[in-house]
């Protein structure tokens, strides 16, 4: 039976693979089981190392893995799967680096129809009208759960190939749509592509310094500990700082403070947004948004990254998810490298324990005011792109015109209310909003506003357009043609047409970042594959690009990427990327 199917899917145009694992940690997972199918309705099982009691005699796994690794690392022979960057860690797991993989429904359907569930199942159901056998079914669920190893051989069979040839049926209808349509096309190939240069990043991962994050944990703890005996202190007396409750006695009937806001129940609330706002006239509020920073920090980041690195490699391996964030930007998780605060010096010393080891640094890439150079080019306003061809300093040049001064008048002042004013119109930020983040009255802000719009009169007309798009089509577009929906712009209550409407501005700035990104990751990984240099590329985080540089490719690094990452797309304005170099993540910016 085994040899029958091996001669099926060497002969095969494209055949859909499923793996069954071990574990959902791709990097620690190991095969169970595999299922092919070639044609539709027709697929089969190999099972390899169930084990229960009376679990029948099974194919050997490492012979199968060496009769299929000829044929699996043959860029030649067409794969589809359903989030393949899994299946390629599970593989490589068994040394063996698959190529050819042609095709991804979860991607298909990432690029096609952002806005919906990209899972398997429905998938299935909402393209091909088949329902299946839920994975709980089959494995139970919560602390009862159990391995696929210990499912029974013939429902783990009829489970895995109704999933490869679920697979097949699906890319069938969605391949079709995606070859209609060029620009969507491209962007499922972009998405592709990235899939394969974000398993090698996964795969690389970051070196950590243990050592130095025990330290930090240390005096972080000692810093909260001493946040909390001075917060007692003010109080006048013990508390839970973290009972909304107690918090509310202590803040509103012993120590006299306003009430900023009720909760939905009527109580009267503490939340992160009330703090704030108190901890600018009360020390004891200030307090606590320190406590809770810093216990975070450390809950987070200081005691767990050391543990989530592999003690084989010593480095952290994030799982990149690419279908999860509707602007196409990638989400980073176990641990999570997006989320580390570079506002706090704390934060940024959590990323001095991102090293390279001897005999390289670390080096760090990333667009300069990508966003703004985007509003740029989708608005066509003149002034703006005059900034950016100009080589202007952008900030400046728009309290310049705010302002109605000289550039070389501009006040530092002038400049940080610019910048404000900037990034808060991409995010479609109102007068009160604006008006809050500068401390200043409603009426000025709008009076800013207004100011701005005159002197950038293309991106107010850019703005409104786009919401006049929006409306008539329910999605808005990248500058290469990523789709971005917006179902709630026509309907829903008020905060919610408006908040669609605010995703419509801001979407394309976004997806497009996120485009240029993954163009430039891909550029980047296929330079450095061509040119077998040693420099890896480690993460990815917004958009910057981080890497491993050996000393003796800094010098071709601290050059070339820059270049490339500039060159991936032309633009109505120059793109401009700048690099930094250190001993560690921090000391590389």
């Amino acid at each position: 039976m085994f040899e029958t199917w091996l001669a099926k899917i060497e002969a095969a145009e494209l055949v859909a693979v499923d793996t069954e694992t071990t574990s959902l940690d791709e990097m620690l997972a190991q095969i169970v089981g595999l299922s092919f199918s070639v044609t539709p309705g027709e697929a089969a099982y190999i099972p390899l190392t169930h084990d229960y009691p009376d679990a029948p005699v099974q194919l050997p796994r490492d012979e199968v893995l060496a009769r299929l690794k000829p044929w699996l690392e043959n860029p030649a022979k067409a794969k589809l799967g359903q989030h393949v960057k899994y299946d390629r860690h599970v593989f490589a797991n068994h040394g063996i680096e698959v190529q050819g993989y042609a095709h991804d429904t979860m991607l298909q359907s990432y690029v096609l129809e952002v806005h919906k569930p990209h899972g398997l199942a429905s998938l299935a159901e909402r393209h091909v009208g088949r329902s299946g056998i839920n994975y709980e079914d089959l494995c139970g669920k919560g602390a009862h759960q159990i391995k696929f190893n210990q499912v029974d051989i013939v429902k783990a069979a009829e489970y895995s190939c109704e999933d490869s040839d679920q697979t097949l049926d699906v890319h069938r209808v969605l391949w079709p749509r995606l070859q209609a349509d060029d620009k969507l096309r491209f962007i499922y190939e972009l998405e592709m592509k990235s899939s394969e240069t974000l398993y090698r990043i996964e795969r690389n991962g970051v070196l950590i310094d243990a050592p130095m994050l025990a330290t930090q944990s240390h005096e972080l703890g000692q810093r909260i500990l001493q946040l909390e005996a001075e917060a007692y202190e003010i109080a006048g007396q013990p508390f839970n700082l973290g009972s909304p409750k107690q918090l509310g006695e202590i803040f509103f009937d012993k120590l006299g403070m306003p009430v900023i806001k009720k909760t939905p129940s009527g109580a009267r609330s503490t939340d992160e947004e009330v703090l704030e706002k108190l901890a600018e006239d009360y020390p004891l509020p200030a307090k606590l948004l320190e406590h809770r920073s810093l216990s975070k920090l450390k809950g987070t980041y200081t005691d767990k990254l050391a543990q989530l690195a592999l003690p084989r490699t010593g480095r952290v391996h994030t799982h990149y998810a690419q279908a999860v964030a509707v602007t196409g930007r990638l989400s980073s998780n176990d641990p999570n490298l997006q989320n580390i605060p570079v506002r706090t010096p704390e934060g940024r010393r959590v990323r001095e324990a991102f090293v390279a080891p001897a005999g390289s640094v670390i080096a760090s890439a990333d667009y300069s005011q990508i966003e703004l150079r985007i509003m740029a080019h989708l608005s066509g306003d003149e002034a703006l792109l005059s900034a950016f061809t100009d080589g202007l300093d952008v900030h400046r040049a728009t309290a310049a015109e705010v302002f109605g001064v000289a550039l070389d008048q501009v006040s530092s002042e002038q400049r940080r209310y610019a910048k404000v004013i900037n990034f808060g119109l991409i995010y479609g930020m109102s007068s009160f909003g604006l008006a809050r983040n500068l401390g200043i009255e409603t009426k000025a802000a709008a009076a800013y506003i207004d100011k701005y719009f005159q002197r950038y009169p293309g991106v107010k007309n850019y703005m409104e357009q786009t919401v006049v798009f929006a409306r008539k089509n329910q999605f808005v577009e990248t500058v290469f043609g990523r789709r971005l929906y917006l179902p709630e712009i026509n309907g829903g209550n008020g905060p919610r047409k408006k908040a669609a409407e605010r995703q419509a501005i801001n979407a394309p700035m976004q997806g497009t970042a996120a485009d240029l990104i993954k163009l430039s990751m891909v550029k980047v990984q296929d330079v450095l594959d061509a040119e077998k240099r040693a420099t890896k590329m480690i993460m990815q985080v917004h958009d910057e690009l981080v890497f491993e540089v050996p000393e003796a490719e800094v010098e071709w690094v601290r050059h070339e990427i820059p270049r490339l990452m500039a060159g991936v797309a032309d633009l109505q304005v120059p793109l401009l990327a700048e690099i930094g170099i250190g001993p560690n993540w921090e000391k590389a910016h």
